[in-house]
């Protein structure tokens, strides 16, 4: 199957879009998201401000950020691919360990990119919203795997538990050990609890009145 050539708007399109992207970043980085104008971005790229509404139209927190296709196409794949044998939750651990903050072997460009986004409330509130659109198809995507209905209430509690994993986590001192830990959770259920009980933790039988009570009664 041959993948269709963009067209001479399509690829300009792109070029503007990717052009925005980096002036984004740059500006952000240099000076920081809240001091940073639309319309400094605009003139960095040479277009009008109107213009990178059309192109952006989400406005200044989604300027670094692609549509979220890609995203999605990519989250479904790695369910839906997966190789044989590979739980369906073991296969988006794999996918979201190579995403954001979670990823290894991060160059110095993308590990400035990512603690931006992080540490930028807006950029990281939009971040989570792309995440967060891909919630219904992969929710179908799940229930599809699992041999379970159309929303299925146990493959949407899915999706929405791991696209919440980056915003939830992604902050954290350590964010990989966290991301294990939240989809060792959603694998394997809570560990059991191992040594003596807590001394403020009652059990029934600790609520009953004892035989002896009972009886006189």
């Amino acid at each position: 199957m041959t993948t269709p050539t963009m067209g001479r708007r399509e690829r300009k399109n792109a070029q503007t879009r990717r052009a925005l992207a980096d002036a984004a970043l740059r500006l952000f980085l240099e000076r920081g998201y809240d001091a940073v104008s639309v319309k400094e971005i605009a003139d960095a790229v040479d277009i009008s401000v109107p213009t990178v509404f059309k192109h952006v139209p989400d406005g200044k927190e989604a300027l670094m950020f692609d549509d979220g296709v890609e995203r999605r196409e990519h989250l479904l794949a790695a369910v839906h691919d997966r190789p044989a044998g590979q739980s369906v939750m073991a296969a988006l651990r794999e996918f979201i360990s190579g995403r954001g903050p979670f990823a290894a072997d991060q160059s110095p460009e993308f590990q400035r990119r990512t603690e931006l986004i992080m540490n930028t409330p807006a950029l990281r509130d939009y971040s989570r919203k792309l995440w967060i659109r891909c919630e219904e198809p992969l929710a179908q995507a799940i229930a599809a795997e699992i041999g379970r209905p159309a929303g299925d209430i146990t493959a949407r509690a899915a999706a929405r538990y791991v696209l919440e994993i980056p915003q939830f986590v992604g902050g954290e001192p350590e964010a990989v050990t966290a991301m294990h830990a939240v989809f060792d959770l959603l694998e394997f259920g809570l560990p059991t609890a191992t040594g003596p009980r807590p001394a403020n933790e009652l059990e029934l039988g600790d609520l009953l009145p004892s035989q002896d009570t009972r009886a006189d009664t």
